[in-house]
């Protein structure tokens, strides 16, 4: 792998990934919309160049991509490996169930196929999620019954078979990704593990339901390597469900993180009711991922809390 494209990069996901590949030499073209306030997280370097093109302007990508790679001096021989395409509207809250917000992101999933296909990708990557599985018992994987209950997760799904048959009319090689839990540096102030870090720091209470839920947290250092792997040894034409593969219940997740930050900090259970669809069982079976990648994790929960706590220490400084 020497050349490859990543939008929506400035999430935790597509930063961690960034960095693993910079670290293994892999010249990243980094997609980031131009309005984007999380723009600065991305430093151009020797293997990052960045394109500023947003999800509406997608049929634009490939011109711009080609300007980038020249600009930098890149050779253009070399081509374009993989395109992973993270970049998604309406991720969080309300958006979630704003059914016309999702069903363009489906339209721009297709454009980014069409992209990948101008540029001569070899494989494109989309990131899809747990969401699409709706709630169930047991281990997730691509041959689980899907029921959607969101916008959000009904999108994906459809992202992901439309993307699929994309890709074999433009042929490119196709893999698919859902996604579970991820946490790590850069990662969204409103999600549980951040917010929970946040308030630790500050000496407040932290509120959250009773915590019974069984959970599957991954940290983003492991999902950039599991997206590398899948890059260079990943089926084509297979969805794969990425987390770590181990479910523990939530409160021994929050245990481990107060141990870290703050042991003394209060932790309010049973402040936040569980809400009507709640989630209670999320893990997902990754046998087959590492059977045809060779995927052994490096990171436990607490070394990647660790981790995430330097550097939110750091970053609000």
């Amino acid at each position: 792998m020497k050349r490859v494209i990543i939008t929506g990069i400035t999430g935790t996901i597509g930063m961690a990934l960034m960095k693993y590949l910079e670290e293994r030499r892999v010249q990243v073209i980094a997609v980031v919309r131009k309005d984007s306030n999380r723009r600065s997280r991305i430093k151009e370097s020797e293997y990052t160049g960045i394109v500023v093109c947003s999800l509406a302007e997608m049929k634009e990508l490939s011109h711009r991509v080609w300007a980038e790679v020249r600009r930098k001096g890149w050779e253009e021989d070399w081509g374009i490996d993989v395109f992973y395409h993270f970049a998604w509207d309406g991720t969080f809250g309300d958006s979630r169930d704003d059914m016309y917000l999702q069903n363009m992101n489906v339209a721009y999933a297709l454009e980014a196929v069409d992209a990948a296909a101008e540029l001569g990708c070899r494989l494109f990557i989309g990131a899809g999620s747990q969401a699409e599985f709706g709630r169930y018992e047991g281990k997730l994987h691509a041959g689980i019954p899907v029921f959607p209950e969101s916008g959000y997760g009904i999108a994906k799904l459809c992202a992901g078979q439309m993307t699929r048959i994309q890709c074999e009319k433009r042929g490119i090689s196709y893999i698919w990704t859902r996604i579970l839990s991820v946490y790590g540096p850069y990662d969204g102030a409103d999600t549980m593990i951040m917010g929970m870090i946040g308030k630790m720091l500050q000496g407040e209470k932290f509120s959250c339901t009773r915590g019974e839920q069984m959970w599957d947290y991954l940290y983003s250092g492991e999902a950039a390597k599991m997206m590398y792997l899948l890059g260079k040894r990943g089926k084509a034409g297979k969805i794969y469900c990425l987390g770590s593969g181990t479910a523990r219940p939530l409160k021994e997740y929050i245990e481990i993180i107060r141990n870290i930050v703050n042991p003394s900090a209060e932790i309010g259970y049973g402040d936040i009711g569980y809400s009507p669809k709640q989630v209670m069982h999320l893990c997902a079976d990754i046998r087959e991922f590492v059977m045809d990648t060779g995927y052994v994790p490096e990171y436990t929960f607490e070394a990647g809390i660790k981790e995430t706590v330097k550097w939110y220490t750091e970053a609000v400084k």
